[in-house]
């Protein structure tokens, strides 16, 4: 059980690896600046605080608890 954890880990790590060559390659030939980079952090931001406030997110990955009314 602990082993298949471990791979599912490494296997989120890896795709995390994966989404940053896109926005690297974005920066590298100027199709993304530095303000839509932190534009594009805001809006995925302000959506998992509206997600975690709604109670349908993931209010666990914001140090928020989940309540069920």
């Amino acid at each position: 059980m602990i082993a298949k954890a471990q791979e599912a880990r490494a296997n989120v790590i890896q795709a995390e690896a994966e989404i940053r060559k896109p926005l690297q390659a974005a920066f590298v030939n100027g199709n993304l600046g530095v303000m839509d980079y932190y534009k594009m952090q805001n809006v995925q931001a302000d959506t998992e605080m509206r997600q975690a406030i709604s109670g349908s997110g993931k209010a666990l990955d914001l140090g928020i608890p989940e309540i069920n009314f």
